[in-house]
């Protein structure tokens, strides 16, 4: 009796965060130099995102870019993720010295950067510079 009141709490919990739950956020994909190249031959949007999971900045950006990258104004936007600790060759050639560094481009021309930033006006602000 009691494990089945439990398991009938638990299943309406779920059910009422899936209804809570944001929209999908856009999909990253793990930044390459020719992942780079295609997306800006294509003329896309892109957002190439810093960040390391030890990054208390990084982590505050996340929710921002994740609500910011699901409207309908930002769902053109391709999105890289560069690991700071891991990728260093990539960080060297994007010139990006830190992590919670968001690099905008519009086409292969880079329209923005930011470092450290989690004011999501600005973080918006960045983001629309690439439309």
């Amino acid at each position: 009796m009691i494990v089945s009141r439990r398991l009938a709490m638990l299943a309406t919990l779920g059910v009422s965060l899936a209804l809570a739950a944001p929209a999908v956020a856009l999909q990253a994909t793990k930044f390459t130099p020719a992942a780079l190249a295609d997306a800006q031959k294509a003329g896309k949007a892109v957002l190439i995102e810093v960040a390391a999971p030890w990054c208390p900045t990084c982590k505050a950006q996340a929710p921002i870019l994740g609500k910011l990258l699901s409207t309908e104004k930002f769902k053109s936007f391709v999105k890289f993720d560069i690991d700071f600790d891991s990728q260093k060759p990539d960080l060297k050639q994007l010139n990006a010295r830190q992590q919670s560094t968001l690099i905008v481009y519009k086409g292969d021309k880079e329209v923005g950067r930011s470092v450290g930033d989690t004011n999501p006006a600005s973080i918006e602000a960045l983001l629309a510079k690439a439309l």
